[in-house]
Formats: C-alpha cells, sequence, structure tokens
C-alpha cells in the first residue's frame, strides 16, 4: 500500500469523523439505556479502534473505564481469535482480570467490517455498569473472597453472531439476574451503540478511502506521542514516592497500605506500585488493566487534557505492579469494590506533588462516597437497585480554591444520580443536602467544601455504603489543612447510632442514615489567606466565625 501524501487539514477532518463517530455511539446509548446509572450518572466509556486494536477515537465518559477499554479489547480479541470474528458479531466481556474491571461492568466489542469486500477494519467498544448479573448478594458486592462470588463470568462471549442474538446466551444473561429487564435492556442498549458506531466507521472509511483514513490516523498517533513526550520533557525530571491507607478490605478492620513510586525522566513516565500490599481476603484488589487506567488518567493530565486521546497519548507510559500484589489481582482474588483505585488516583498526585508542587493540587475529598440502595418498591413491590455517588470538596491548587462539592476528579463527566430520580425508583427520602460549613481543609487556598446529606427510609430494605478513605485525612500542600474526611453516620440521635464505611446497612421506614463527604485539603499557611476571602465565606456559610478566627486568624 501506497501511503498517500495528507495536508492537517485532511489529517484534523478525518479525526473530527471519527470523535463525531464515537459522540453518536454516547447519544445513542444515553437514549436508549435503561439503568440510571448509564442515562443520567453517564457510567460508561465508549471507544473506536483500528484493525489493529490501537485507540483512535473515543467519546466524553467514566475515565477509568476510557483507560481500561484498550486492554479489555486486546485480551477479548486475543480471546475470541480475530479469524472468529465476524460481521454482525457481538462479543460480552466482564471477566475482571481480562476486563479490567469488576464482574458488573460490562464490555461490549464489535469488529468492523467494510460492506465491500468485507475487509476488517477496526473494533467499537461500549462499557457500561450494569445494576446485577447473579453476585452472592444484591448490589454491590462488600464482603466477597474470590471471584465466582461476584457475579456469572464472561471470558469474550458472544451475545450477537453474524448479526443475530444468541438466544441460549440471552436466557442465561437474563435468568441469572435479579433485575433482568434492566439488565437485558442495557445489553441491546449497548448494542444500539455499536451499531451506530461500525455504520459510522464504515461510512468515513468509504468516504475517504481507508488509505487515506489509515494514513491520517497513524499521523494523529505520531502527534499525540511527541506532545505527549514533549510535555513530560517539560515538567520537572525526577523519581517520587508516597505512600496511603485503604481503610480496610470490608472484612477485616485492618488498613492496607499501599505505596507508589512515580518517575518522569527522558520523556517516559514510570507509576511502579511496588511496596504496596499483596493481595487481599476481601474484594479491594484491582485488576491490572485497571491499574494501567489509573496511569492513563494520570499521563493525560499531566500532558495533553485539552486533546482528544489516540494511542499514541499512551506511548509514554509504563505502569508496574507485581502478579499477586493489590494492584495486579490474579484468579481467584475478589475484585468487586475497586474504591481502591480512586484513593490509589490521589496517590499517584501525592507522589508528584513532591516533585512539582506548584502544578497540582492538594487531595480532593480522598475518595468517593458511594450508596445503593436495595429492596422493594414501595409502590409497585418491584425488587430494585439503585446507586449513587456523591460530590466532594476538590484540592486547593497553589493559585485558587478547590471546587465545592464536585464529582471526585477520578470520575471526569460522571454525575449524581438526581435526587428525583433517587427517590421515584427507590424507598428513599431526602430531607437534607448541603454544603457542610467547615468541611474544607483551610489554606492560603481552601479546599472545596463536601456535602451532608439526609436520608429517611420510607421502605425496608438495604443501604450498601461504599468508601474506603474514612480513617485517614486527605493529604495538604505547602501548609495547608487536611479535612475531616468521609463519613457515614447510620441511625444518627438513636441509641443504635454508629459510624461505618463500606457497609450493608438493613433500614426500615423511619430510619435515618447521615453521609457527610470530605472537603478538598487546603495549601498553604491558612494565616496568609485574603481576609476578605475569609470573611466572604463566612458570610456564604462555608466556613463559621469560630474557625475564621482561630484558624484563619481573621475577625468575620
Amino acid at each position: 500500500m501506497t501511503t498517500p501524501a495528507l495536508d492537517g487539514a485532511t489529517v484534523e477532518v478525518v479525526r473530527s469523523y471519527l470523535l463525531a463517530a464515537a459522540d453518536e455511539m454516547r447519544t445513542t446509548l444515553i437514549r436508549t439505556a435503561f439503568n440510571p446509572v448509564i442515562y443520567e450518572v453517564l457510567d460508561f466509556g465508549i471507544s473506536i479502534y483500528d484493525a489493529d486494536t490501537e485507540l483512535i477515537a473515543e467519546a466524553p465518559g467514566l475515565t477509568f473505564f476510557l483507560g481500561a477499554n484498550d486492554y479489555s479489547l486486546r485480551k477479548g480479541v486475543e480471546y475470541v481469535g480475530r479469524e472468529n470474528l465476524h460481521a454482525g458479531d457481538v462479543v460480552l466481556l466482564n471477566y475482571p482480570y481480562w476486563n479490567a474491571a469488576h464482574a458488573y461492568d460490562a464490555t461490549l466489542f464489535a469488529p468492523v467490517f467494510l460492506p465491500e469486500g468485507g475487509e476488517l477494519i477496526g473494533y467499537v467498544c461500549v462499557r457500561a455498569h450494569w445494576m446485577d448479573l447473579g453476585a452472592k448478594d444484591p448490589g454491590y458486592v462488600l464482603d466477597s473472597t474470590d471471584v465466582h462470588q461476584e457475579g456469572l463470568l464472561f471470558p469474550g462471549t458472544k451475545v450477537w453472531s453474524r448479526g443475530e442474538p444468541v438466544h441460549d446466551i440471552h436466557e442465561l444473561i437474563r435468568f441469572n439476574s435479579r433485575l433482568p429487564d434492566l439488565v437485558i435492556g442495557d445489553l441491546h442498549a449497548q448494542v444500539s451503540s455499536l451499531r451506530t458506531g461500525e455504520r459510522r466507521f464504515a461510512e468515513i472509511v468509504q468516504k475517504f478511502g481507508l488509505d487515506t483514513v489509515t494514513a491520517a490516523i497513524a499521523a494523529v498517533r505520531a502527534q499525540s506521542e511527541q506532545r505527549t513526550r514533549d510535555a513530560l520533557l517539560a515538567l520537572p525530571q525526577g523519581s517520587w514516592t508516597a505512600e496511603d491507607l485503604l481503610d480496610d478490605d470490608g472484612l477485616s478492620d485492618d488498613p492496607i497500605p499501599m505505596r507508589v513510586t512515580v518517575t518522569n525522566r527522558d520523556g517516559h513516565l514510570t507509576i511502579d506500585f511496588a511496596g504496596s500490599s499483596p493481595a487481599v481476603r476481601g474484594p479491594v484488589n484491582m485488576p491490572f488493566g485497571a491499574t494501567i487506567a489509573l496511569g492513563k488518567v494520570v499521563l493525560k493530565n499531566l500532558t495533553a487534557r485539552d486533546e482528544p486521546s489516540s494511542e499514541g497519548t499512551t506511548v509514554p507510559l509504563t505502569v508496574l505492579a507485581e502478579p499477586g500484589t493489590l494492584f495486579h489481582a490474579v484468579y481467584p482474588a475478589p475484585t468487586f469494590t475497586l474504591w481502591t483505585g480512586i484513593v490509589a488516583l490521589e496517590l499517584i498526585y501525592k507522589a508528584l506533588a513532591q516533585g512539582m508542587p506548584d502544578r497540582l493540587a492538594a487531595s480532593s475529598g480522598g475518595d468517593v462516597p458511594g450508596f445503593m440502595m436495595v429492596g422493594h418498591h414501595p409502590d409497585t413491590g418491584e425488587y430494585y437497585a439503585i446507586s449513587n455517588n456523591d460530590p466532594v470538596g476538590w484540592g486547593a491548587s497553589p493559585d485558587h480554591d478547590g471546587l465545592d462539592a464536585t464529582i471526585h476528579l477520578s470520575e471526569s463527566t460522571v454525575r449524581s444520580t438526581p435526587l428525583e430520580v433517587l427517590e421515584a425508583r427507590s424507598g428513599m427520602r431526602f430531607e437534607r443536602m448541603e454544603i457542610r460549613t467547615d468541611s474544607s481543609g483551610a489554606g492560603r487556598f481552601r479546599g472545596g467544601s463536601g456535602i451532608v446529606r439526609d436520608i429517611r427510609f420510607v421502605a425496608e430494605g438495604e443501604l450498601l455504603s461504599v468508601i474506603k478513605k474514612t480513617k485517614t485525612r486527605p493529604w495538604a500542600l505547602d501548609g495547608g489543612h487536611e479535612p475531616d474526611p468521609n463519613q457515614v453516620i447510620v441511625f444518627p440521635g438513636t441509641e443504635r447510632e454508629a459510624r461505618v464505611s463500606t457497609k450493608r446497612t438493613p433500614v426500615v421506614p423511619g430510619d435515618l442514615i447521615r453521609i457527610e463527604s470530605a472537603g478538598g485539603a487546603g495549601h498553604g499557611d491558612p494565616r496568609d489567606r485574603d481576609p476578605e476571602a475569609v470573611r466572604r465565606d463566612v458570610a456564604e456559610g462555608y466556613v463559621s466565625e469560630a474557625v475564621a478566627r482561630d484558624v484563619y486568624g481573621v475577625e468575620p
């Protein structure tokens, strides 16, 4: 094949067409999904690949999912065999060690062939969270001890073959879910998204020609790699180490040590988790593909946060973790409660902040206060499971305050579930959701504020709280203060009151549970903060008069 000479305009037009195809896949998924975690929360990742399984386009989505799609697609193609893929096929993969996620994050991919001649030109991929797939417990699995307790596993199984649904596999999914209509509906929504991507990808190749599209993809890949390397070279060079603790593994109260060393040298970033805990008994172990995705998020943020990703974006990255450790789970280690990755993302930044403190913010809330309610709907009697991730305060930067009450930085475009949706679909009612005064870490620039949410229950069920950093505080920078960590308070004001982190709590009508999300950590000495900024914070309810006087030294 003779590579055509391309001008920059053609390269950008082809790139834009591919990005538009991914975005149309996104729109299709949102408009056809059954599950609010997909169409409201946007808990999904959508990617397009060339025939060599190299990333060429993606749509906005959960950053961890996007980074993991690359790993899982390659594992899936390897398992099925490229020669066994045909036009119209759709493959389902949720085996955690290959899928780079827990068993309920279902990855579907399809090969894309040209209508004329049937040449394979690439793949389209959609990952989204399913609400139930036959795990030992409904909702999140918080105390599993091996992967077979975490749901039905598909290592790379055709759910459509040559354009026709594989009836037996669909029925296997249906009869192994407590929420069959929801799961089958989302399966079809993901396939609709894939079909949209197949059509658009083929149309792009037909419009411009395969040689031109291939050359444009190669040009974008080379540009992305060079820009990433140049950006790394412009950053401070060196190697930095940081440590932190995960609360527990869901089975004991023992904290779990995490350690990372980050090296930026000669246009290459290496992230090494040596020194972290061996794999633990409970479900907080990370599949290695998910650990690699952490590194991709950090690399992108450091070097090319405003550019679309391609395969070249992550070439200058190496992520290391020994098999059998916390960050490289191997069969049959349980992996369901992947909040480990959220805490670990902050840990990577904690290491980098030692070498580039003028470029990075302090810790943002530590992790994500997640919760789910499962039970029978008080009006319909139907079984349900619905989830939410609460906002936290973002860490302060060297030159500005952190954002207040914002979804954790690890979750990109993901949103909280609207109160109206949670109430309509569950046995929960919300009596309060507001900014929490004095929840931010003080500093010359203060961290963002967290929230307090009061949940009153109108039906029996279980509330599942998922938080993995409640015992240690988010870290601050340059003399800033560390905020209080996330907390879940069950049955406040009663003799049953207790503080919990990751737990299944049975509830009955009238019970109350309170969630207090952490603020962001501070940056710089609080005594150096602009007094007028402190007075404004007091007037607006972010900071109390006592903290203004005692911590900031300002009379309100």
